[in-house]
């Protein structure tokens, strides 16, 4: 059971029924963790919009998926994990076998292997990567926007991973565990 409650979107009023009515046009659902997210209507909102800035940058679902995942794995959040594989498979594209591989930093592709590398190095350092670990997605590729991006997405991801393990978000997604 979630330690948050959870706010239904029948019985949100002024910003934070704003809010939850954008999730739900969006995606057609309400997911528990903008519902949990929705006890402060900042909170929520910092997550829709830092989330709907870097869908528009120059990394694809796929590949921002892929990060979600590893991450999700790395931090051990299940709501996310459970999450980002539905959504991975269901809506971005990635085969049930990319998913997995993803959770363990492994792709098929050499951009999207050289995009979780640098994540899993900006995980592993908790954003104090080497300059080797920089030099190396810049041979394999990247550029410094998609370098930014993939920092951007490791915290938007560090970001939910906490706030589903802090509030105990039920799961409301095909169950996947870490």
């Amino acid at each position: 059971m979630s330690k948050l409650p959870l706010i239904q979107p029948e019985n949100a009023t002024g910003q934070t029924a704003d809010l939850l009515a954008a999730v739900q046009k969006a995606l057609g659902v309400t997911p528990n963790m903008t519902k949990a997210m929705a006890n402060s209507p900042a909170v929520l909102k910092a997550y829709l919009e830092f989330s709907g800035a870097l869908a528009g940058g120059a990394l694809s679902a796929g590949v921002r998926e892929r990060i979600a995942l590893l991450v999700a794995q790395t931090n051990g959040c299940d709501y996310c994990l459970s999450a980002h594989t539905y959504i991975g498979t269901k809506l971005a594209g990635l085969s049930e076998a990319e998913a997995e591989a993803a959770r363990t930093g492994q792709a098929g592709d050499a951009t999207s292997a050289a995009v979780l590398a640098f994540a899993a190095a900006v995980l592993r350092t908790r954003g104090g990567i080497a300059d080797a670990d920089l030099k190396a997605a810049r041979e394999a590729g990247l550029s410094d926007g998609e370098i930014a991006e993939v920092v951007g997405h490791v915290a938007l991801n560090v970001f939910t991973n906490y706030f589903n393990k802090s509030a105990g978000t039920d799961i409301d997604w095909p169950l996947v565990r870490a």
